[in-house]
């Protein structure tokens, strides 16, 4: 089997060194296993994505000389696939209604004592298990039941191909959002019902998604889908040692190809820096 790997940018900014490096390693390991290397835009954003982002991506991708198979693919044209999901895990009994804003929910954290979550806080299950029908009119989230859910997968692994085999603790990331109050999905579902749509065979994403892949390792297990090899690699920080971040404001590369900069010593420099994390 020929592996197939993805770059799934969400279009709310241009690409910076950041995506450069996590595209190049995806393209570079589907090329060298000769495979495929698949383009998906993750707009399901409706109030930061942009069409004019979209463009830009595609362009600092080809400037790059990083060439992608077939058309790329936008979430905003896959929404019955995710309400699909949704339902299935509604069917279920796995997913509640939220109606929680942030600073209800940590509020509530703080006024708990509980220590704060490496990747944010863990939402404390304020709306579980409450009778929601008297509200439903009112914007809500709806998130996941991982204890329910956990319950009916039972025990599971997956394998990253740096750090081996790895038991998959979902419960470490609470009752995550399935589909938000601004926006018909979440990460944690579309990419997991679009990775075994597009027959994605290695995931290669940075160690920021780590604890992500425990998730999505639990929604591959609900649906039945199969789960991908993955690969965590390294992220690009900066003279600061902080990893480099659109909001941090991180050169883009289309600033970088105003000041000429020559894509193929720039790709070089990026291959040079897989085993270092500096730029």
């Amino acid at each position: 089997m020929s592996a197939v790997t993805r770059f799934a940018p969400s279009p709310t900014g241009r690409l910076h060194l950041g995506h450069a490096f996590s595209a190049m390693q995806a393209h570079d390991f589907a090329r060298a296993a000769g495979g495929r290397f698949l383009l998906r835009i993750e707009d399901i954003d409706g109030t930061r994505s942009r069409a004019d982002h979209v463009a830009g991506i595609i362009e600092d991708l080809r400037w790059l000389g990083l060439a992608w198979d077939g058309e790329p693919v936008l979430q905003s044209r896959r929404l019955p696939l995710y309400d699909a999901a949704l339902d299935r895990l509604k069917t279920l009994g796995l997913a509640y209604p939220c109606f929680c804003t942030r600073a209800e929910i940590a509020r509530e954290i703080a006024e708990s004592g509980a220590a704060p979550h490496e990747a944010g806080p863990v939402y404390p299950g304020t709306c579980r298990g409450i009778d929601a029908s008297a509200q439903m009119g009112e914007p809500h989230a709806w998130r996941l039941d991982m204890t329910a859910a956990v319950a009916l997968a039972g025990p599971l692994v997956w394998t990253d191909l740096d750090a081996g085999e790895i038991a998959a603790d979902p419960l470490a990331q609470g009752d995550v959002v399935i589909a938000r109050k601004d926006a018909p999905v979440s990460y944690h579902l579309a990419v997991t019902v679009d990775d075994a749509a597009q027959g994605i065979t290695h995931v290669i994403r940075g160690q920021d998604l780590f604890a992500a892949t425990h998730v999505h390792r639990l929604l591959q297990a609900l649906f039945g889908l199969p789960t991908p090899l993955y690969r965590h690699h390294q992220l690009l920080t900066g003279p600061d040692g902080q990893r480099l971040a659109k909001r941090d404001g991180a050169p883009s590369l289309a600033d970088l190809r105003t000041q000429g900069a020559d894509p193929a010593e720039l790709l070089a420099q990026l291959r040079g820096g897989n085993s270092a994390s500096h730029v």
